[in-house]
This record gives C-alpha cells, structure tokens and sequence, in this order.
C-alpha cells in the first residue's frame, strides 16, 4: 500500500507522486484561496510551482524505494 499525506504536513525533501512521476518538493508554503480556503503552494526540485488544498491527500513515497 502505498502511504500519503495530507499537503498542510508536506515539507521539503518529501517525495510526492504527482502528474505520474515523483517530484521532490523544495519548498512549501501556505495561502489563503479567493473564498478563504487554506492552500499549500510547492515548488518542485524539478521545476515549477503547483497549489494543493490544505487537506488534500497526495502520495509519499517511501525513503529507499525504487
């Protein structure tokens, strides 16, 4: 099974699966959405920027795992 993670307990180091690839993050921040939703804006190691719903839940991969 593979484990997730809430985007609000993200940080940098944290390998996500997203848009069918891992990407690293490198940064992670809050922000506050147009209707006053909690977001969690990441930059990629990889490049680029991509904005999460606080409590999305996204796919961590596992230290070690190929």
């Amino acid at each position: 099974m593979t484990p997730t993670r809430v985007a609000a307990l993200i940080g940098p180091g944290d390998r996500i699966g997203y848009e069918g690839r891992w990407r690293t993050v490198k940064t992670a921040k809050t922000d506050i959405g147009a209707m006053g939703g909690l977001f969690v804006v990441v930059t990629w190691e990889e490049g680029g920027i991509e904005r999460f719903r606080a409590g999305d839940e996204l796919l961590l991969k596992r230290p070690g795992s190929a």
